[in-house]
């Protein structure tokens, strides 16, 4: 698929025609306090959408080298079917700073060799468009405002998926989540040589979580406070929530 031609551009206005409606659609459930029909509906339709594409790649275009489900985003789709049923703030922060830092990366600069009509590229966009949705609808349209704790759980959580991916990496010689070269055009060739983009991409990347969460919780200002006081915990005695 050629940057910024036809295929790309296509999914790049389904993408911000999206991100609106799920702005709106957030605000207008955003005082209902617990998960919607609609939030849940949609966290069925994540891997309704997604794991076919996926499995069909495996069975009849598998390639170790860009298969497996070691990218970063082959995860942020579980957190956002976490965070979309339940709106408990560690898949909610999982997927608004994976979401919004790493996965959106995917929309803007696509690393991806196969077009329409190959079965690679549905399920590239599917599984990229909606992460990207979901962390609009949770933060921006529902107001569930990540905390420092979930900055700090986010953090340690990403750290140890990229010590892990790495290790797979120098034994399968792959480049999942571009560890050890960088992908053909990406946001990536303004950092320096390997090693030391991705040391440089890491420093970043947890400098701009810390922004998004210092500006999150401001922008949202009173809003977040039920997000930060109370998680939901149905099988508590009693219901309701548990202050935390």
């Amino acid at each position: 698929m050629i940057q910024y031609g036809p295929t790309h551009l296509a999914p790049l206005a389904v993408f911000l025609v999206g991100a609106v409606a799920a702005v709106v659609l957030g605000r207008r459930h955003a005082s209902r306090g617990r998960p919607t029909r609609f939030s849940r509906t949609c966290a069925v339709l994540v891997p309704v959408a997604t794991v076919p594409l996926q499995v069909v790649d495996l069975l009849v275009n598998f390639d170790l080298r860009v298969t497996l489900p070691l990218h970063l985003c082959d995860l942020a789709w579980v957190a956002a079917t976490w965070a979309l049923w339940s709106h408990r703030p560690f898949p909610v922060a999982l997927t608004f700073f994976w979401g919004l830092t790493l996965t959106i990366q995917g929309i803007v600069t696509p690393s991806l060799n196969e077009d329409l009509p190959h079965p690679r590229y549905f399920a590239f966009w599917a599984l990229h468009l909606l992460i990207v949705w979901a962390a609009v609808y949770l933060v921006v349209g529902l107001r569930l405002v990540p905390r420092w704790r979930d900055y700090r759980a986010v953090v340690l959580t990403t750290l140890v998926w990229a010590a892990a991916t790495y290790v797979f990496n120098v034994v399968a010689d792959t480049n999942y989540g571009y560890l050890m070269r960088k992908p053909g055009r990406s946001i990536l060739d303004l950092l320096g040589p390997w090693p030391w983009y991705v040391v440089e991409e890491i420093l970043i990347v947890l400098a701009v979580w810390a922004l998004m969460t210092l500006a999150a919780r401001r922008w949202i200002g009173s809003g977040a406070h039920r997000v930060e006081a109370a998680v939901d915990v149905d099988d508590l005695p009693g219901g309701g929530r548990e202050q935390v």
